[in-house]
């Protein structure tokens, strides 16, 4: 959020926005796949359900980057058709879900190691 608000003010230029950005995109897709597998395999079903979409979403996202384009965060693309406005809602509605998910997992802990 903050490397695309500083993009969105002229603080860094594009490309080194990308870059930085898409330096981060392998290791999310992987790491949310990793745990919603994770989720099924120890049948956690509510949290599994949760995370699977926003798994699909990042793969879908990372496998329909076209050809000729840097990454999912293109330099030359990102200051055309709003693009730059919808990366930034799509990291915020991430940020809301990992708080959320984050605060799900404590809750679990704690009431799982909790005394009865």
């Amino acid at each position: 959020i903050i490397t695309l608000s500083d993009l969105e003010c002229d603080y860094i230029n594009a490309r080194s926005c990308c870059s930085k950005l898409n330096k981060w995109v392998v290791p999310e897709v992987i790491g949310h796949a990793v745990v919603t597998v994770l989720m099924l395999i120890s049948l956690h079903w509510f949290i599994f359900l949760l995370n699977l979409p926003v798994a699909t979403w990042n793969i879908y996202r990372y496998i329909m980057v076209p050809s000729g384009n840097m990454g999912v965060f293109d330099p030359t693309e990102i200051h055309n058709r709003g693009q730059l406005k919808s990366h930034m809602k799509e990291a915020m509605i991430k940020l809301g879900f990992h708080l959320l998910c984050f605060f799900m997992y404590l809750y679990r802990l704690v009431s799982k190691l909790a005394p009865k």
